[in-house]
């Protein structure tokens, strides 16, 4: 059997990625309340005319929210699939991940109050 070319493989990683965004998006339930936000602030990006600036930093901030969570929910998958029971250990290291989905949706928060406040007040 010949080897895939390097294309080949990246068209099926780029399959895999979006197989694997699109079940997030449909089974998880946090994922689609994050998804309800962006598009209001996508809207109230276009609403408010944000600059260009303001427009990277709104994607940066939503990415980085979406794609922890992500991680956040891989994390809870393994750890349920490694040990279906409670284990204090287990629960600590779900705790520390969705920790982490905690701390950069407050530095989103805190960035679409600093593009908003001043085009709101």
């Amino acid at each position: 059997m010949p080897k895939e070319s390097f294309l080949v493989n990246r068209i099926k990683s780029v399959g895999f990625a979006l197989r694997g965004a699109l079940l997030l998006i449909r089974t998880e339930a946090s994922i689609k309340i994050q998804i309800f936000i962006t598009l209001v602030m996508t809207a109230a990006g276009f609403y408010f005319e944000i600059s260009n600036t303001e427009w990277i930093l709104q994607i940066f901030a939503i990415a980085l929210v979406l794609g922890i969570e992500g991680m956040n929910t891989a994390v809870e998958k393994i750890s349920d699939y490694v040990q279906p029971e409670f284990d204090t250990k287990i629960g600590l290291i779900k705790d520390i991940s969705a920790g982490a989905v905690m701390l950069v949706s407050i530095a989103a928060s805190i960035v679409g109050c600093i593009i908003y406040f001043p085009k709101i007040f």
